[in-house]
């Protein structure tokens, strides 16, 4: 009997539910990763997403070759690219991790068609604390607002232990054709945007563990009260690798409870990860549709091209928003709480559509995925789940005082922008704001959320 593991956003070894089953069958394994640009359900990746991809693929392949186990890989739509694959090989088994974003619909309909087949095809769980259906209110339904649903999560049966890597795995005799991966043409060419990504970050699931042993070993101590401050390097840095599966939610958990660090602030912000997963399995497709539907009637401006141009490259006159989006540019990713200033800049200082900014984000960071980045670009817009107060307007200024007093970020990313003239008047552009959100407020058309 031949299993086919058809790895997706879980490129690792360890804590891998899907493989770990796959070890069982006496005729070996066939794993296989699919680039399905395809298909209408799934979002085409972002450029830094894609360098990430690559580079994790590369790691992937080389941790199954020391197990004697080629990656396969093809291109396509996934419903035809899997069994085609099947066919191929024979296989009998079509084991996977489950995904929770829109890509489920084929998943559904794939594990259908396979057993229609006489092929057993199963799925488990492998990339959240908790399954998405099993955490809910007492009506019933799922949660909208993230404090109940964290205490809901808490008050349910703790995260099961991660699975060991698997002691034995044993590759099938007949392998399928595989793809270069360099044919992809993942990472960008010339001019190449991305050579400070490789500085930053190291993608696979090794890179994963060393992060959290890092983190583990020093920033815990500072964590909580100092994670807002952008200059001081007391955060994880895991999320790409977790976006990407390099590393299991359920590791982290563990691991940073057993370290006897206090990890409770650290560990609500995997729950609030939870919490856009959670959000996004009950309302797809989140980047094209605003939670609540009221801000439907929201006044947005035309986009005007040289704001938005300035925007993007950090170029506005005001520091923390240009020092984040440089930092961006720079390193795939922004530290969380600048985030927040740079996104609240575009949605209500220059008062562009929240989307207009998630294409952005989704383009340019390594760790973006189709449940946090729209859900907390709504967040900030004010139109998302737990937005309230949802005319919260951060000031660039005033958080840059509080946050890099003394400048140490501003001057690492964006020495200069304080010889840039400011594109626009905080306080003029933050009463036009209110203004707006006042006229949806009032307006005949408000609904409540969802």
């Amino acid at each position: 009997m031949t299993a086919l593991i058809w790895f997706r956003d879980d490129l690792r070894i360890s804590d891998h539910a899907a493989l770990s089953a796959g070890t069982a069958d006496p005729d070996g394994i066939v794993a296989l990763y699919v680039l399905d640009e395809d298909s209408e359900e799934v979002r085409p990746l972002g450029g830094a997403a894609k360098w990430w991809l690559h580079h994790s693929l590369e790691r992937l392949a080389g941790d199954l070759q020391k197990r004697g186990i080629p990656l396969v890989l093809r291109r396509g739509r996934a419903e035809d690219v899997v069994p085609e694959v099947v066919a191929e090989t024979g296989a009998d088994r079509v084991y996977w991790n489950r995904r929770y974003g829109s890509g489920r619909h084929i998943d559904t309909r794939l594990k259908q068609r396979l057993r229609e087949e006489g092929r057993d095809a199963h799925s488990f769980p492998g990339s959240l604390l908790f399954e998405p259906w099993t955490v809910q209110t007492q009506a019933g339904g799922h949660f909208r607002v993230y404090s109940p649903f964290w205490r809901a999560c808490l008050a349910m049966p703790s995260p099961p232990d991660p699975l060991p890597d698997p002691e034995s795995l044993r590759a099938a005799r007949e392998q399928p054709r595989s793809d270069r991966l360099d044919d992809w043409d993942l990472t960008p060419k010339r001019p190449d945007w991305a050579t400070g990504f490789a500085d930053a970050w190291e993608p696979g699931e090794a890179g994963a563990l060393a992060r959290l042993e890092r983190f583990l070993a020093g920033p815990t101590r500072e964590y909580a009260a100092r994670r807002d401050f952008p200059a001081d390097d007391v955060t994880s840095g895991l999320s790409p690798h977790l976006r990407w599966g390099e590393i299991s939610p359920r590791t982290v958990w563990h691991r940073a409870l057993a370290s006897g660090a206090d990890v409770g602030d650290f560990l609500s912000e995997l729950g609030w990860r939870e919490f856009a997963w959670h959000t996004a399995f009950h309302n797809p497709p989140l980047h094209r549709f605003g939670l609540n539907r009221q801000f439907d009637a929201f006044p947005w401006k035309d986009p005007d091209a040289e704001q938005l141009r300035v925007w993007e490259r950090g170029e506005t006159g005001y520091g923390l928003v240009d020092a984040g989006m440089r930092e961006l540019w720079g390193t795939g990713s922004m530290h969380n709480r600048v985030r927040m200033v740079t996104a609240s800049f575009l949605t209500k200082n220059l008062l562009m559509d929240w989307r207009i900014g998630e294409a952005w984000f989704w383009d340019t960071l390594v760790d973006a995925d189709e449940a946090s980045n729209p859900f907390n670009w709504q967040w900030v817009a004010g139109c998302g789940a737990d937005a309230a107060p949802y005319f919260r307007i951060f000031n660039p200024a005033t958080q840059q005082k509080k946050f890099d007093p003394e400048g140490h970020y501003v001057n690492l990313w964006a020495p200069d922008s304080v010889m840039r003239p400011e594109i626009v008047d905080l306080r003029a552009t933050r009463a036009r704001a209110l203004a707006a959100y006042d006229t949806v407020r009032h307006s005949e058309t408000a609904a409540p959320p969802g």
